[in-house]
């Protein structure tokens, strides 16, 4: 397999840019023409081949870009990353299970060869050629949660299970749709969830807390999120929604198409082997509407579930203020045909 990278930006100029192949393997989150909430759990690796559900962790065009993101968001602020003490082992099993997964699945861009606790770890995107002891922090630049997200696509969580409860107690986090990691580092689920509007009440919380704490090392699972956003910039963070909150009032009918971007979570579960910590991959895809509408399916269908979503989730996702100027561009692509099930297009 032979993969081109992207020479793309996440800010300024905005450079980024989904290729034809990248449109059509974006992760659609609707699996129907209405959406509430969704749990939309399935195991996880497994899904059609070349898509993002193929491999335990999705690398793309976009891979390299996205790593230099998150080296200007670190560098401007360093707690985005975050790990409690009592978290080191679960970033080791974090660090074994990417370097494991991305070197056979992956094996023209990575390559992992270790004898014992003696690893040789190989990254030819990022130009990155390290020995290192296994358990041994003093053989890495940083811990090794952070070192081996600064080289993997998505936000991380690590999330240590006590009181019959997950407690947010480290996580990478640079990507995030609107929440922040140094305001939740030490949360426990129910805390950090707190903002997402009914959900607590309808109880689709107590049902996803009862099942990630049932999930075993010989499991794993993945699920879909999204929200809205203007403009492709990975970072909103709160700490810097000074910077793209003026941008949602950037939209007319004119740029809708180009500027409005539908972006998606793939939300993945792991249970380690060594801590037991559950580790959270949030991966971000970005697709704008123009592009999402090449897809005649997902024209239609984004379409009615946005023309259609209660007024709660459209303030919670994002887009509340840009809501009509959304469906009414939308409205173009929709025929009124009928959709067939699933995410994938047509």
């Amino acid at each position: 397999m032979t993969m081109q990278f992207n020479d793309e930006t996440f800010r300024g100029d905005y450079t980024f840019r989904n290729s034809a192949a990248a449109i059509r393997r974006f992760p659609f989150p609707f699996d129907r023409d209405g959406y509430m909430y969704s749990v939309n759990i399935e195991q996880h690796p497994g899904g059609p081949a070349g898509s993002p559900f193929e491999f335990a962790f999705d690398v793309d065009e976009h891979y390299v870009a996205e790593m230099k993101d998150r080296e200007i968001t670190l560098a401007d602020d360093p707690m985005r990353c975050q790990s409690l003490p009592h978290m080191e082992l679960a970033g080791w099993d974090l660090l074994e299970l990417i370097m494991v997964s991305k070197a056979r699945d992956y094996p023209e861009l990575f390559k992992l060869n270790r004898d014992g606790n003696a690893w040789h770890w190989i990254n030819r995107p990022l130009g990155i050629d390290k020995t290192f002891t296994f358990l041994d922090p003093t053989t890495l630049p940083c811990g090794p949660m952070e070192y081996i997200t600064r080289q993997a696509q998505g936000d991380f969580a690590l999330l240590h299970e006590r009181e019959g409860n997950l407690w947010l107690d480290a996580g990478m986090v640079t990507s995030q749709a609107d929440w922040s990691l140094d305001f939740d580092v030490g949360m426990n689920f129910f805390e950090w969830h707190a903002p997402v509007p009914k959900a607590r009440k309808m109880g689709v919380f107590d049902k996803a807390l009862k099942f990630l704490l049932a999930v075993t090392q010989e499991q794993s699972y993945r699920r879909l999120n999204w929200t809205m956003t203007v403009n492709p910039r990975l970072d909103t963070s709160p700490e810097n929604y000074h910077k793209w909150g003026p941008e949602k009032r950037s939209i007319t009918p004119a740029n809708v198409g180009a500027k409005q971007f539908l972006r998606v979570e793939l939300q993945t579960f792991w249970r380690l082997p060594r801590s037991n910590a559950l580790a959270f991959p949030i991966r971000c895809y970005l697709c704008n509407l123009e592009d999402i509408a090449t897809q005649p399916k997902w024209g239609r269908r984004l379409h009615r579930v946005l023309r259609d979503i209660d007024p709660d989730l459209a303030e919670y996702k994002g887009f509340a203020v840009n809501h009509e100027v959304i469906v009414d561009y939308l409205a173009q692509f929709d025929d009124g045909a009928e959709t067939s099930p699933g995410i994938f297009p047509d």
